[in-house]
This record gives C-alpha cells, sequence and structure tokens, in this order.
C-alpha cells in the first residue's frame, strides 16, 4: 500500500500514526481480494450481488430496503442490553465497592493532587498567569495518563471557554485519546460472540492486527465474505463500561463538592458532567453511532463535495461495527492531500459549508470533528467519520445565532447582550448592562472594516476571554461547533495564512437572512436594512453579492420573506418605510438624471445658461449632490444583481408595487412630488435671479 490510508472510523491517535506505516504492509498482505471490488456502498445482506462485466453491482428495490430496515432491527435488539449513563445507577453499582472506589480515587487524587498543589504555589507567588500555558501542559498530560474517561474530558474541556482559560484551552485542544491495543485474540473472540458467527464466515479476509487504536476500541481492515466489500470494523475496548462508569461515578462526587465550595467556578459543573457522561456512553453503544451516520447521511450527504460511510447492520451490534472503508487522508496532511491534486481550502470550504447546514439548518451535528474525523478521499471529497458523539442545536438558537452575527455586524452591542438569553448563555435574572462595555471594547478593537476580515479563532479566543469572566455558561452545542470552525480554520492557515472562516461563512449567513422566512429572521433582515428610517441600500448590495457566493442560493426567494410582510398585518410600520424610501429613490433617480443631463452640455454654453454656474442648473452643493448619485448607483447596482441572478422574475416585487398604489403611497408620493417641484422651482428661479459673485477686495 501506499502511505496508509486513514479508516473510516476515528483515527485520532499517536499510536495509529506510529504503527500504520510498520503494519501497511501486513494489512496489504491480510486482506486478499477474492472478487472484484463493490460499490462502495451497502449492499442488503441475504441478497446476491448482480456482476456486470465483471463489475458488482447492487440493484436497490423495495424488498431490499426491507431487509436492509429488517437488518437494522436485527442489530439494535443485539444492542438491547447496552449500557446508559444513568447517575442513580452507577451509585448503586458502585456505592457497595468501597475498595474498588477508593483505589481508583486515590490513583486520580494523587494525580490531580499534585496538579492543585502546584496552582496554590503559582497563585501564592503571584504566577498564576504566567505558569499559565506551563499549568495547561501538565494537565494534558495527567489526562493521558489517567485513560480514556480523562482524555475526554480534556477534549472536552477544551470547547470551554467559560471554564478554562485560553491557555488551558489550546493545550487541551491537543490531547489525543490513545491508548494501546488490547490483544486481537479478544477482539476477535467478540466479533464472534456479538455476531453470533464465525469469523471466517463473516470474512474473507481481517487484518491481523488492528490498523487504528482509540480510548474506546479498535478498528481491523477486513472484506466481506457474501460481497467482497472493503470494509471497516471496530470493536470495543474489554470493560471498558466498568472503566469509564467508575471514573464518572467519581467525577461526579467532585463536581457535587465544586458545585457547593467553589465559587469562582459559576456553570453547573455536575449538569456539564452528566452531560458529558451520557455522550461518552452513547459512544459505547455502536448501533447507536451506525444510527447517527444514516441520520447524518441522509441530511448531509446529498451535497456535492460531502462523503458518510454507509453502515452494514447485519455484522453490527452494541460493541462492534461495521462501516464502509474509506480510503483517503487526514485533512491535516497537507502535503499529501496536495499530492493528490487537491486544494486543502475547497476541503474546508466544503467542511465550513457541512458544518454551518448542522448548525443552523437541521440542527444535528458532528460533535467530535478533530481533523482524525476528516478526510479527504483521492476524488475530492470531505469525509466525516466516528459518529459515536452528535448534538442538536435547539431549534430557537439556529435563529438566535444568526440574529447575533446581524447584531455583531451592527456593533448593536445591547441586542448582542441580549441575544445571549435566547441562546441560553445567561439566566434571565442576569443583569447585561456589564457585558455591553466588554462586549464593546472587544469586538471594537477587533473589528476594524467587516465581518469577514475578523479571524475566528481571535473572535473565540476574544470572546472566551469575556464568557471566563461573566457568569456565561456556555451550551454544549455551542462549544462544540465553535470548536468545529475553529478546527477547520486551523487547517486552512497552513495552506493559506490570510484564509479567513467568517468570510468563508458570510455567503451562507447573507442567503439565509435573504430567503429564509423564520420571524426571527425576517426581523434581523429589516433590521440589517433599516437604520434610523432609512433604506441601507450598501448593506443590500453586499448581502446580495455575497448570498450569490453560495451555491443554494435562489434569487427567486430573495427578500421574499419581507416583501410577504409588506402586505401582511404587522408591516404597516415596514410600509411606511417603503413609501419614504420609494420617494427619496425617485427624488435622486430625477435629480442625478437632471444633472447628467446638464453635464453633457458644453462648459462655456452651461455657464451662459445657468447663468454663470456651471454646476448646472439645481443649485445643489457638493455633498448633497453626491448622495444623491451614490443612492442612485446604488439602486441601480442592486437591481442589476438581482436581475442578472438566475431564477430571478421581476415580478417578485409586486408587493412594492402594491404597497406603492396604497392611498397613504399616493398621499405621500403626491407630497414628495409637490416638494420636488417646488425645489426645482426654487433651484431655477435661484439660478436666474443669481448674481455674478464679487471678488472680495484686498485690505491693507
Amino acid at each position: 500500500m501506499d502511505k496508509m490510508a486513514a479508516s473510516s472510523l476515528s483515527v485520532a491517535s499517536p499510536l495509529w500514526a506510529h504503527r500504520s506505516v510498520l503494519r501497511a504492509a501486513s494489512v496489504s498482505r491480510a486482506v486478499r481480494v477474492a472478487a472484484p471490488r463493490a460499490a462502495l456502498v451497502e449492499a442488503p445482506s441475504g441478497l446476491p450481488p448482480v456482476r456486470d462485466n465483471g463489475r458488482i453491482t447492487l440493484s436497490v428495490s423495495v424488498a431490499e430496503r426491507a431487509e436492509d430496515i429488517q437488518a437494522e432491527s436485527k442489530a439494535m435488539a443485539r444492542a438491547a442490553n447496552a449500557t446508559v449513563y444513568s447517575p442513580g445507577l452507577l451509585a448503586l453499582r458502585y456505592g457497595s465497592r468501597p475498595i474498588k472506589v477508593a483505589t481508583r480515587a486515590l490513583e486520580i487524587l494523587v494525580a490531580l493532587g499534585s496538579f492543585g498543589v502546584k496552582l496554590l504555589i503559582d497563585q501564592s507567588s503571584g504566577k498564576m498567569d504566567q505558569n499559565k500555558r506551563k499549568r495547561g501542559a501538565e494537565l494534558k498530560r495527567i489526562f493521558t495518563r489517567l485513560g480514556p474517561t480523562f482524555a475526554k474530558i480534556g477534549q472536552g474541556l477544551s470547547t470551554r471557554p467559560d471554564i478554562c482559560p485560553l491557555e488551558y484551552l489550546e493545550e487541551l485542544a491537543e490531547l489525543q485519546d490513545a491508548l494501546p491495543t488490547f490483544p486481537d485474540k479478544e477482539a476477535f473472540a467478540c466479533i464472534e460472540r456479538e455476531l453470533g458467527l464465525s469469523l471466517d464466515s463473516i470474512f474473507s479476509s481481517i487484518s491481523p492486527s488492528p490498523i487504528a487504536a482509540a480510548s474506546l476500541g479498535q478498528v481491523y481492515k477486513a472484506q466481506l465474505r457474501y460481497s467482497g466489500q472493503v470494509v471497516a470494523v471496530k470493536v470495543q475496548r474489554p470493560g471498558i463500561e466498568e472503566s469509564i462508569g467508575l471514573d464518572f461515578y467519581l467525577i461526579r462526587g467532585l463536581g457535587i463538592f465544586i458545585n457547593k465550595y467553589v465559587d469562582i467556578i459559576t456553570s453547573d459543573i455536575v449538569a456539564l458532567i452528566d452531560e458529558f457522561a451520557g455522550r461518552v456512553f452513547q459512544e459505547l453503544n455502536y448501533v447507536q453511532e451506525g444510527k447517527n451516520a444514516r441520520r447524518f447521511k441522509k441530511l448531509y450527504a446529498d451535497k456535492q463535495g460531502v462523503l458518510v460511510p454507509d453502515i452494514f447492520w447485519n455484522y453490527t451490534s452494541g460493541k462492534v461495527l461495521t462501516m464502509e472503508w474509506v480510503d483517503g487522508v487526514k485533512l491535516n496532511d497537507q502535503e499529501a492531500i496536495e499530492k493528490q491534486g487537491l486544494k486543502i481550502l475547497d476541503l474546508v470550504n466544503t467542511g465550513i459549508q457541512c458544518s454551518l447546514r448542522q448548525l443552523l439548518e437541521y440542527g444535528y451535528f458532528h460533535a467530535d470533528p478533530h481533523p482524525g474525523n476528516l478526510l479527504a478521499t483521492p476524488d475530492g471529497k470531505l469525509a466525516f467519520l466516528d459518529f459515536g458523539m452528535m448534538s442538536e442545536t435547539p431549534e430557537g438558537a439556529r435563529s438566535a445565532i444568526i440574529g447575533h452575527v446581524v447584531h455583531m455586524v451592527n456593533r448593536d452591542y445591547e441586542a448582542m447582550a441580549q441575544d445571549y438569553y435566547a441562546l441560553d448563555f445567561l439566566s434571565p435574572d442576569v443583569d447585561v448592562s456589564p457585558i455591553v462595555p466588554a462586549l464593546r471594547d472587544f469586538f471594537d478593537d477587533v473589528i476594524n472594516a467587516t465581518v469577514s476580515e475578523l479571524n475566528f479563532k481571535t473572535f473565540v479566543d476574544g470572546l472566551g476571554d469575556v464568557l471566563y469572566q461573566y457568569p456565561f455558561n456556555v451550551p454544549a452545542y455551542y462549544a462544540l461547533i465553535l470548536r468545529s470552525l475553529t478546527v477547520l480554520e486551523g487547517l486552512a492557515l497552513y495552506a493559506d495564512p490570510d484564509f479567513k472562516v467568517l468570510s468563508a461563512s458570510y455567503p451562507y449567513f447573507a442567503k439565509r437572512l435573504l430567503t429564509d422566512p423564520n420571524p426571527y429572521l425576517r426581523d434581523a433582515l429589516i433590521e440589517l436594512l433599516f437604520k434610523d428610517g432609512r433604506f441601507r441600500w450598501n448593506r443590500l448590495e453586499n448581502l446580495l453579492q455575497q448570498g450569490r457566493k453560495d451555491k443554494d442560493f435562489s434569487a427567486k426567494d430573495a427578500l421574499q420573506p419581507v416583501l410577504k410582510l409588506l402586505l401582511g398585518p404587522d408591516g404597516k410600520e415596514l410600509r411606511v418605510l417603503v413609501i419614504k424610501e420609494a420617494t427619496r429613490v425617485i427624488e435622486a433617480v430625477f435629480l442625478g438624471s437632471v444633472s447628467d443631463a446638464s453635464k453633457s452640455i458644453p462648459d462655456f454654453m452651461r455657464t451662459l445658461l445657468f447663468n454663470g454656474n456651471a454646476n448646472g442648473p439645481l443649485m445643489m452643493n457638493h455633498n448633497e449632490l453626491r448622495g444623491m448619485i451614490e443612492l442612485r448607483d446604488q439602486v441601480f447596482r442592486v437591481w442589476g444583481l438581482l436581475r442578472t441572478s438566475e431564477n430571478f422574475d421581476p415580478a417578485l416585487l409586486q408587493p412594492i408595487l402594491q404597497v406603492l398604489r396604497e392611498p397613504e403611497a399616493r398621499s405621500l408620493g403626491g407630497h414628495v412630488a409637490g416638494g420636488i417641484t417646488q425645489r426645482l422651482a426654487a433651484r431655477l428661479l435661484q439660478q436666474v435671479l443669481r448674481l455674478p459673485e464679487s471678488t472680495p477686495s484686498s485690505t491693507s
């Protein structure tokens, strides 16, 4: 084999990195291809593949789908006794085993106690801030030594800016949840015991040793006997439930102590532990991971460029997961990616767009998006792997996040602070007024021009400092998605130091603002476009320019939520603003056209015709005239963007015409027309009566 292709399951360990090359040859020898390789999709078991000119093809029918559902049901039955997280059950199990609990507790206390002593020494000597980086690195090593539970806790803490300082976050983000492999004999026995079949009846070949090992299990590469398809087989580590259960029993007890006696930490530590433990225990049920992968595939793999491996249910149980093998290179291996003729930035952009859809459209997202779980396939697709830890964004928070971006663009820090209630960052009884100056100080310092120029890591780090200083409780979904986007930006920065993830994300936000009928987003769009009773054409122009960059942007849907509101019962105030803006635009177009027409007259004739005023007949100062022309040109540019967009129909703007036909519009329009006529008449009269300017005499 070439440089070892990454497996289709999580491979995030140094052990995998060191052993992969050494075992590449043995794996290649062990996996003998007994038949032509199948297409990389799941074949419903029990149905023979159809051969076409030597290639295996799989026809999908209603019967096959029914068999697939039946196979999934059988897999669920095999995992019926899978362990779930229950603090009460853990208390019953380990409350009667004091020696075992005390032994593990002593091991943990010695490791963490020595770390705590160092923190106290730092505090007493005034070196707390100076040694943050050093202590963060030490904590990373301690978590690695204490085993899989603490390795995962360290990874979880790396996404919690409300709990850990920045230096700790950066160190813990490098944590690898790797453990030594367990004996292959035990792994193969587990496969046979879980599936109720002999190894030879399932696989025509299987690698003699694992090609990847992580904290919860290890992965083998194999070939299915019935179809010849190459698969990845993940086998759970023996006794892992016992190890993790005991650790979380002890950790939860510590969390109860911290909640009661440590005032410096404002977050509910027990709630965070319960949430995280629940996710880790979910990872122990491989059937649930398979269902997660299927759901993720259904939601996101419809987009070109995203690959999600399929699951083989007949060979999956609570402790064994058989998944489509994916050849590819880890997304952080830029050199290998470029050797395949691929561009890392294209892959990162695919990941960003998929992450935004996960966060803000369906709300179901990959909660462990480290580089080992993202592969670049030879055909340029981005493969998402390891679906043990998934999370969901509450429906209300999806819109609130977009609104938060709008408020950031507008530098409306009071509204930003209020957003934290909707995002569940703050309890309703917390006063946000002290937080507003901190937000203003941070964002005024980093946003010099536009949000697209803001580096996402700078944003996360700076906002993390704010969260750390105030009584924020960052929801898990928000912390995890920040981590996802930060990881993607970090990968891109290796290829392009000037890459900005927010710039790559903004087309998506623009598209959602322009097209989403959600009332919250509709109001956010109106808030973005109108200020002090004036329409901000430059903002609409920018939104259209950015939105058109999103491949899912549809011009026929642009502005439809706002246009529909115009005619609705709640659109009265908006109708008044639209009427005023329409008359202002008419004035700008008319006066701008008059100004342009006057410029076509030669200078000497213009001076004679307009009584010595070479600027024209309007008697407008330069700034006023420039403002009129800029407004007119902006309107024309916006119309050009709409008109040249795919699927745009001018009839879509009919609601504006209907509003302009209303009596109040005609009345206001008449007043404006009368005002324009009066102003033109006054200007022309002033032009006629204008006396030549006298040159001031010099005084001695």
